[in-house]
């Protein structure tokens, strides 16, 4: 490192050939090994404590990077997203990783592409303690800097980067899409507006009271109020939006905008420090903050990943939030909902019955693979749709809405379950609310699919499938001797996607106004009259997303075994319920004859099918709801701790609801 300094001193390189240098030297050879950049840094230091030439060498390259070379780009750019929108942004950065774009040194923000050449430099970067960094920036003795009367370059790149960010912050403030979401923008003095009339007097006045301290001075407080009044109102856009919807375009507008308020705040408290104390002393610890954001911001600057995870964070939040609010009403917590669940998933396995007959009867035509797979996706698809429109329930359709509800649980009590007994009560209710629905469906199933084949069989003299194809049928179940438990969690994960499906359309009818919309038709209105057009807009608001969640899931039930013959590949599904149903058909299909390793093996694949159908979906549903809210729950081992304890004391709460306690008149009064 000293021969380098030496070289820079003697002008053999360029300001960006050492810093690049140096950085190279830092860095460890894995981004992990943090000790080593700071062994390095201590080296560093220490030439530059005993070397004055060195280290005025240092300081003079920091300062003509900071100042020549154009850093405004690189403050209000680097870690914030674009304002091309989520899709461009998302092509421009798969095509930037697989062809980088030219180096242009005009600009500081390329010139971090030279000097951070690894994309996991950040990780060193940030891992080194600030009070290492600023042990480095207090060894440049800022200091030692001749005061000049003139306002310094680098300085005024920070001035031109909060005139910049002001500008981009009113711009937004005036989007269409803001103010429809927040009507008031349009109606009174916008705070998105009067902060930049605030910024350029204040960035006026700054640069005239650095050349005369004498003059007065306007702080940036009242700056502050306004952001932090623009940060209000993105708060209750973003309340506004779990109610009434949001969009991709609106998520990423809103992202984008927080980003560019926070920026401008640590600049604005750059400036501060600068304005009281010219060295810098005071402003160097918030230099080592920016530092490190702006590394991080250019080493992820073409990370598809992260861009897709933070631009949807929010969006997944708003689809979790519809499904949660419909979870509530899978989780039964007295006994009369208990039952009420049962009796509904019982007639969801009466109708099941009759579609696992029309399934089979497609399968026996030998049907092209595309027909075939579309004739069962509609059957699954519009038999999904009449269970909900007749309020039954399928028992695999509860996690993906429940595992929301337990997360909104959690997110309520900051993430760490402070309220254990409280959460371990949902949980309980959840697993007996499952365990019900899926009681309901296979005790009605099983039986009916048997009705179905002995009523075949009286009136036609044949049996509704024949012993081939009931030991067929049987082996598909087998956990042993086919993939039976692998097939049932492809259908756990449609499981889990038909829930964000379902979510996403009620967020949709939501933010389109869909109802609103249906009900200014004029010719529905005419067809339907005005009473029940208001009750079929009022059905679309409440039930679009089931109705597209439940034939969606039903199409890709049924056109999965069309993609593992198209492919060649071992995808199929199996489910619960309709497995039931063609053990049903088999007992009856083989005259009740079946070996019985046979039907115990039968048994228990169902059981494994329906464990795997449940598990797959809810630990995938509950997994991106917690991350749509950012709740990292940490007291896993007390929750299984509390539900171990609940479950010894009281067993029966996870299969049945207690009685509800009658209040003695006595006690009353």
């Amino acid at each position: 490192m000293e021969t380098l300094l030496q070289r820079h001193l003697q002008d053999d390189i360029d300001e960006i050939t050492l810093i690049a240098g140096l950085v190279s030297r830092i860095r460890p050879k894995k981004s992990s090994q943090a000790v080593h950049a700071e062994h390095m840094i201590g080296a560093l230091c220490h030439i530059l404590g005993r070397r004055p030439d060195l280290r005025a060498s240092l300081r003079g390259a920091v300062l003509k990077l900071l100042g020549a070379h154009k850093p405004v780009s690189l403050y209000v750019e680097s870690g914030i997203l674009p304002s091309t929108g989520f899709f461009t942004e998302l092509y421009r950065r798969v095509s930037h990783k697989i062809l980088p774009e030219a180096i242009d040194p005009n600009y500081l923000k390329d010139l971090f592409a030279l000097v951070f050449t690894r994309d996991n430099d950040e990780v060193w970067v940030n891992a080194v303690p600030d009070a290492r960094w600023l042990e480095l920036l207090e060894a440049l003795r800022f200091d030692e800097q001749a005061a000049e009367t003139d306002l310094p370059s680098p300085v005024r790149g920070i001035l031109d980067a909060v005139l910049v960010l002001s500008y981009r912050i009113s711009s937004i403030g005036l989007e269409p899409e803001l103010i429809r979401n927040e009507p008031s923008l349009d109606e009174f003095a916008s705070p998105f507006l009067t902060q930049n009339d605030e910024v350029g007097e204040y960035l006026e006045q700054f640069a005239l009271a650095w050349a005369d301290a004498s003059l007065e001075f306007q702080d940036e407080r009242h700056i502050l109020v306004l952001l932090d009044q623009c940060a209000q109102i993105i708060q209750k856009i973003r309340r506004t939006a779990s109610r009434s919807g949001t969009s991709i375009s609106l998520t990423f507008l809103l992202q984008r905008l927080t980003q560019q308020l926070e920026r401008m705040e640590r600049l604005l408290a750059i400036l501060t420090a600068l304005r009281e104390e010219k060295s810098g002393e005071r402003a160097l610890p918030l230099f080592v903050d920016l530092f490190k954001t702006l590394v991080s911001g250019e080493c992820h600057k073409n990370d598809v990943r992260r861009h897709w995870r933070e631009s949807l964070e929010l969006l997944a939040l708003r689809v979790t939030e519809n499904a949660s609010r419909t979870g509530e009403h899978y989780i039964t917590s007295t006994r009369s909902e208990y039952f009420a669940l049962l009796k509904s998933a019982m007639g969801a396995g009466l109708i099941i019955a009759f579609m696992a007959v029309i399934k089979l009867q497609f399968a026996k035509e030998h049907l092209p693979p595309l027909t075939e797979a579309l004739l069962f996706s509609l059957n699954y698809g519009l038999g999904f749709m009449l269970i909900h429109i007749l309020h039954f329930t399928v028992a695999t359709k509860q996690p993906a809405m429940t595992a929301s509800a337990i997360a909104a649980s959690i997110s309520e009590q900051g993430g760490n379950s402070r309220d254990m007994e409280s959460l371990t009560s949902i949980i309980a209710q959840t697993l007996r609310s499952q365990l019900a629905a899926i009681l309901g469906n296979v005790l009605v199933v099983i039986p009916m699919a048997m009705l179905i084949a002995w009523g075949v069989m009286q009136a036609t003299g044949v049996h509704f499938i024949s012993p081939e194809k009931a030991h067929h049928l049987m082996e598909d179940i087998n956990p042993i001797h086919s993939l039976a438990v692998f097939y049932a969690a492809i259908a756990g994960v449609c499981l889990f996607l038909s829930g964000l499906i379902a979510g996403h359309h009620d967020n949709l009818a939501m933010y389109n106004r869909i109802p609103q919309r249906l009900k200014q038709l004029r010719w529905l209105e005419r067809l339907l009259g005005k009473a029940r057009l208001s009750r079929v807009a009022d059905y679309v608001e409440n039930n679009l997303g089931a109705l597209a969640g439940n034939f969606y899931f039903g199409c890709m039930l049924g056109g999965m075994t069309a993609i593992g013959v198209l492919f060649g590949l071992p995808v199929d599904i199996r489910h619960i319920t309709f497995s039931s149903a063609y053990l049903g058909f088999s007992l009856v299909g083989l005259d009740f004859t079946m070996q019985p390793q046979e039907l115990w093996l039968g048994v228990l694949g169902i059981a494994l099918i329906g464990l795997t159908n449940l598990v797959v979906s809810f630990t995938l549903a509950l997994s991106v709801a917690m991350k749509a809210r950012k709740v990292t729950f940490t007291q896993r081992r007390a929750l299984l701790q509390s539900l171990g304890r609940r479950f010894r004391q009281k067993p029966g709460e996870f299969l049945l609801p207690p009685k509800a306690q009658k209040v003695d008149d006595s006690d009353a009064h």
